[in-house]
């Protein structure tokens, strides 16, 4: 290796890892050092092609790109430097440069690490919506993130110091993170705290949610924080919004059945004050939803959410339990004040048509109202409520009723009546009587009635006159229909497979008549053993058919289309009109017995028979009288030209199994011998 002139500075001396050369100045490689030997053997290139020239002298560093043998890649910084001038005797030339070549590979890679680093964070701050600041606590500087500063519509390189920062955080939240800020300054210990924060130049405002840690010198002396903040606004939104659904009504807006009971509780708790319940029906919205459509059937309850409040006292509560029924609480109120608030209401409502889409649309309610001193607890509170509830139903809608003990009385007979008859289906407990429908022309009998009867082990048999009514509102009556119209296909099947024609009629429930499935099922389930149509009757009382006129239709339609009677029952026992004969397809009328029992006597009950037997043949319709429990009414009923008759003195009921067997016995239906 050539030696070095005396005249180069000691500093160019190291050779450890530094590459040195020496050019003259005709750009010949004159000098090199270890350093520089060895990067030519990395680089698979002697001294003198080691790229040293785009360097100038006493200029910048240059920074090179240059391959090694082995293809990877390494990165030069290379100086110029200009040699002192020799004294002429040394007889060399002037313009002599020395070349400084560092490999700066490794650095290079460390620096883009900090700022791939750097890049990855800002990144992460913004997918994740958090920013960060650090507060140096000797020399209170605080500095912000990039992301942190755009999360509160500041640009990225804008200057913030803490009193504009200051400025733009919720008023109501400053003394909460200033607090939370020197009790964990104080402490040396993590903190966090939520804040509200206006957008800069605006007054949008985001919700942030922050975390940081309090850091510290070997003495436990504080020296900086590092905080987070995460944009948390969307999420406590829907916090919120779900805050409130668990506590409202999202139709109408008002406390939902969980606030109402958490007040409720309240008020029962302890030694409160008086207090009282209503709880409000609407009357038939079955029919708004089914007829009108449910979205009419909801905007009556909006409508109704906003007028009732106006006319409840300050104080109350109103509140929506789900469905048609809302409730109002009243505080400091006793059972006299309670049932005239109700009554208020019934009144206000009944006189105030709805607004709905445009059109006037009239609605009434009914009202149970129940003390708070009667109940303990807000589920028996609620329980008295629903009891006057369905009082005030019963007795016609529209009005409001007060609780009292008997309700309660008579609804445990109610359940238990519910009770034994769902044990008397389930244990084949529940039996079919047959009573003869007898033709008062010929004496002989034409079909039976089956008349539903409890005979459990509790010794007293029930009929379906006290049972019936307590299963009325339930899905178990629906059941019960079907189960009847079962048990008499299977009867009429047997009698059959004995060569008796048996004919039957039962009685059927509004549940059924609404459901557009079950006249199909009735004649598919006659089809289904072979039994004629013929041989079944069906019956619906007057009132049944007139609540659901379109129902009655069809089912009507259904089963006479298919060879089926078709009955209305206790004719003359609801509103009596003929309109509604006229309308139906009915094969038979049954006039109800309260015509009938006093019809030897004169008076106006022969009067109104003649009119409906006229009425009823001019349609091509047969008559039934019921209740025929004299002798002396039969040739009056007859001499008024009515087909045929019902009643104890024609024939009481009997278990229908000991008149299968009978019947079987003898080959067939005889003549009555009761007369």
């Amino acid at each position: 290796m050539p030696a070095l002139p005396s005249s180069v500075p000691a500093a160019v001396l190291d050779t450890t890892s530094t590459a040195l050369l020496t050019t003259a100045e005709t750009g010949e490689v004159t000098w090199y050092n270890r350093a520089a030997q060895r990067l030519g053997q990395l680089i698979g290139a002697d001294i003198g092609s080691l790229p040293f020239g785009t360097a100038t002298p006493d200029g910048p560093p240059v920074e090179l790109r240059c391959l090694t043998a082995d293809g990877a890649v390494r990165h030069l910084r290379v100086t110029c430097r200009r040699l002192p001038s020799l004294p002429r005797a040394a007889a060399e030339p002037d313009g002599r440069l020395v070349y400084e070549l560092a490999d700066v590979t490794e650095q290079r890679a460390d620096r883009r690490r900090a700022d791939d680093y750097a890049w990855r964070l800002s990144h992460i701050e913004q997918l994740a919506r958090v920013g960060t600041w650090e507060w140096h606590l000797p020399t209170d500087q605080v500095v912000w993130s990039p992301t942190l500063k755009a999360m509160i519509g500041l640009d990225p390189e804008t200057a913030l110091d803490y009193p504009t920062y200051r400025t733009m955080v919720h008023p109501d939240d400053l003394g909460v993170i200033e607090a939370t800020l020197e009790q964990a300054i104080r402490e040396a210990n993590s903190f966090t705290y939520t804040h509200r924060m206006y957008l800069a130049n605006s007054r949008q405002m985001r919700v942030l949610e922050c975390y940081g840690e309090v850091f510290t010198d070997e003495s436990g002396r504080p020296l900086r924080m590092l905080g987070t903040a995460h944009d948390i606004t969307e999420i406590r939104q829907v916090q919120d919004e779900l805050a409130y659904l668990a506590e409202h009504d999202p139709l109408t807006g008002l406390p939902n059945r969980r606030a109402l009971t958490a007040r409720m509780s309240e008020l029962t708790g302890g030694d409160a004050a008086p207090a009282a319940l209503l709880l409000i029906d609407i009357d038939n919205f079955k029919d708004i939803n089914d007829l009108r459509g449910h979205a009419i059937g909801d905007e009556v309850l909006r409508l109704l959410a906003r007028l009732l409040p106006d006319h409840l006292p300050a104080e109350a509560v109103l509140g929506r339990l789900g469905g048609d029924e809302f409730a109002v609480l009243l505080p400091c109120c006793d059972a006299d004040r309670a049932l005239a608030v109700g009554a208020g209401l019934c009144d206000l409502v009944a006189r105030t048509p709805l607004a709905v889409r445009g059109e006037p649309l009239r609605v009434t309610l009914s009202i149970g109202a129940a003390p708070l001193d009667a109940a303990d607890d807000d589920a028996l509170l609620l329980a008295h409520a629903d009891l006057a509830l369905y009082q005030a139903k019963g007795e016609g809608r529209n009005r409001a009723r007060l609780f009292a003990p008997e309700q309660q009385r008579l609804a445990a007979q109610r359940v238990d009546l519910v009770s034994r008859v769902r044990r008397a289906l389930d244990t084949g407990q529940l039996q079919l009587d047959a009573q003869p429908i007898i033709d008062l022309g010929d004496d002989r009998v034409r079909s039976y009635e089956l008349l539903m009867r409890v005979r459990d082990d509790q010794h007293r048999q029930i009929g379906p006159g006290d049972f019936l009514p307590a299963l009325e509102s339930g899905d178990m009556i629906y059941e019960l229909d079907r189960w009847v119209v079962e048990t008499a296909t299977r009867a009429l099947a047997s009698a059959r497979a004995a060569g008796v024609e048996l004919r039957l009629d039962v009685n059927i429930s509004s549940r059924s008549l609404e459901d557009p499935s079950f006249g199909d099922w009735v004649v598919g389930t006659l089809a289904a053993v072979g039994v004629p149509a013929t041989q079944l009757g069906l019956e619906i009382t007057e009132t049944t058919a007139i609540a659901n006129l379109a129902a009655a239709r069809r089912l009507a339609s259904t089963l006479t289309s298919a060879g089926c009677r078709f009955s209305l029952d206790d004719f003359g026992a609801g509103y009596g009109s003929f309109v509604y004969l006229k309308h139906l397809p009915f094969t038979a009328v049954k006039i109800a017995g309260e015509f009938v029992r006093q019809a030897d006597h004169g008076g106006s009950d022969p009067i109104l028979i003649d009119a409906v037997v006229r009425a009823a043949h001019g349609l091509g319709m047969r008559t039934v009288a019921e209740h025929i429990d004299r002798p002396e009414l039969v040739p009056v009923l007859r001499g008024l030209g009515v087909d045929r008759g019902q009643g104890y003195h024609l024939g009481r009921p009997e278990p229908l199994r000991e008149l299968m067997a009978r019947t079987i016995a003898r080959g067939g239906v005889s003549a009555t011998t009761t007369r």
